[in-house]
């Protein structure tokens, strides 16, 4: 080619097999997190005899949110992949397990403290605990001196082109790629009009001037958007994400961890895989969106000789009617589409918790769905029946009308008279499924509470509930309820005039139906929806939000 738009695309001879790679004493006794190989991720003897030694048998991985917003049910399987279902998966003993939760923090104009206490408080909930918490921002300083060490190896250097430049270099770059891949020649197909822009005027700049220009970044002597710092990888790769991505960009903005002290951050892609290497992980899980970031990853490790964690990607949770994006959940916030974070139609686990979500009925959800690289959309009614199974063991039972009816007992005295002292009042138990769970009373009053849903004016032959010419029976009381007068303010049933019928010879109700004696407790209920009409949500999921995701029942 006319220009050098590639740099050490050869890889480290290696002479070093498969088996060799893999320190001396780990633990791990499956390859069940093995994925694409790139001649990059291979580490050296060296490298693996140190790791090894470092690591004791230890298998470690990380879990690495980013605080620009809360975590959701799609972190949640995340964490149990790396805090659980990984080392099950590779067959790790209980004593080599070990998990680092890392702040990934390197965008201050996204990151708030507030999110970062609300991830420290979703994982505390989740029950997972970490070996210990830390935050990529804690390795500015290093990250910082490896972007030097490459700059003075003339595998980095500054640049000064600006966005606009950059999006045309990038589609000049996968044109020629694309003409490449189709054995037509990319000077025909894509010529490059100037070597400013195709490798780029900024490339060949000496060691020395891209030193000097990149401590005039660090010091502040350039305005944001100037500038950035670039990695000199390969304009010839197959892989867009080669084409010297941005390591450093300048921003004036303090950090919420690190403070005032820095005005260029790195990007994702340069600091995660160094700080996964600093941190001496062995396995980066992360979701298949980020599969072909796996080049830029190990190709920074190799340019650092450091060692390379392997890397696996699984498939990211596709939950039916929600939205696990964090821009559209951040837009749903923004928008008052709900009431925060934590509102309890949000995915996210904060809403997840108050919406009554144990971390036994997460956890054991993001378990039944595994980890796996098939793209899949998990219906709700999974989550739904988790919970039921879950709750049915501990929940306390208790009988409640959500739009009550009163209904007025016209021979409350005879009946109470008939079952003598006590005999209205009914000891029931807490869980119908196991007595160890206590009981508690109810008592049959004269004036009870009956849920609007359990009563029907109008005779319908599919209607098992009261009517007025269909007794029901009474939950707990044995008899059935009749329905003698229907009192009416206009349209509105005020009260339903009843008696009781205890007779042998009464008909068999088909439903026996729920009620709240007089003393019952005044609340409010909530009822959620799902929080859209499509089970999956399109790119117009703004006006697929469900008007009746929430119900209140004032009066309950």
């Amino acid at each position: 080619p006319a220009h050098n738009l590639f740099v050490h695309r050869h890889f480290p001879q290696q002479n070093n097999t498969m088996a060799t790679e893999q320190p001396a004493t780990t633990i791990a006794t499956s390859n069940a997190l093995d994925a694409r190989e790139i001649e990059w991720a291979i580490n050296t003897p060296e490298l693996l005899s140190e790791h090894a030694v470092i690591n004791q048998g230890i298998i470690r991985t990380r879990f690495p949110p980013e605080p620009n917003g809360y975590l959701h049910i799609g972190h949640a399987k995340s964490m149990n992949m790396n805090f659980s279902l990984a080392f099950e998966k590779l067959g790790v003993p209980m004593e080599n397990r070990r998990t680092v939760f890392r702040y990934d923090d390197t965008n201050p104009d996204a990151e708030s403290q507030e999110y970062i206490d609300s991830l420290r408080m979703d994982c505390e909930f989740l029950g997972w605990q970490p070996e210990r918490t830390t935050y990529s921002s804690d390795n500015f300083q290093t990250l910082y001196e490896l972007a030097v060490k490459l700059i003075n190896k003339g595998l980095a250097y500054v640049c000064d082109m600006t966005k606009a430049e950059m999006e045309a270099q990038r589609d000049l770059a996968k044109r020629r790629t694309a003409a490449r891949m189709t054995g037509k020649d990319p000077d025909e197909d894509a010529p490059i009009p100037s070597s400013d822009i195709l490798p780029g005027r900024n490339r060949d700049t000496p060691v020395e001037r891209n030193l000097k220009l990149f401590e005039e970044m660090k010091l502040g002597l350039h305005e944001e958007g100037s500038m950035t710092l670039r990695l000199k990888m390969d304009f010839e790769s197959a892989n867009p994400n080669m084409f010297d991505l941005v390591a450093y960009r300048i921003r004036y903005t303090p950090h919420p961890h690190a403070g005032k002290g820095w005005c260029i951050y790195p990007n994702y892609d340069f600091t995660h895989g160094i700080c996964d290497s600093l941190e001496r992980i062995d396995y980066s899980i992360c979701t298949l969106e980020f599969e072909t970031r796996r080049e830029p990853y190990f190709w920074i490790l190799w340019a650092l000789d450091m060692f390379r964690p392997k890397v696996y990607e699984m498939s990211r949770l596709n939950l039916e009617y929600t939205v696990l994006s964090k821009r559209r959940l951040l837009k749903l916030v923004d928008g008052n589409h709900v009431r925060g974070w934590s509102d309890p139609r949000m995915p996210t686990i904060s809403g997840l918790r108050r919406r009554g979500y144990t971390k036994e009925i997460i956890n054991t959800f993001c378990n039944d769905v595994g980890a796996t690289r098939a793209m899949n959309v998990v219906q709700m009614d999974k989550l739904y029946q988790v919970a039921r199974q879950t709750l049915a063991d501990t929940s306390r039972r208790a009988m409640a009308v959500l739009e009550p009816i009163k209904v007025v007992i016209g021979n409350f005295a005879e009946e109470a008279a008939k079952a003598g002292e006590g005999g209205m009042t009914f000891d029931v138990q807490n869980s119908p499924t196991d007595a160890s769970l206590g009981s508690h009373s109810v008592t049959f009053t004269e004036t009870i509470y009956i849920d609007s849903e359990d009563f029907k004016l109008d005779e319908d032959p599919n209607f098992y509930r009261l009517t007025p010419g269909k007794p029901v029976g009474i939950k707990y009381h044995g008899g059935n309820l009749v329905c003698d007068e229907v009192v009416k303010n206009g349209k509105e049933i005020k009260e339903l005039k009843c008696h009781l019928d205890t007779s042998e010879g009464r008909p068999k109700p088909k439903a026996h139906i729920t009620w709240v004696p007089s003393d019952g407790i005044s609340c409010e209920v909530r009822v959620y929806n799902h929080l859209f009409t499509e089970p999956e949500p399109s790119d117009r999921w703004e006006e697929e939000l469900n008007p009746k995701s929430e119900t209140v029942h004032l009066n309950a």
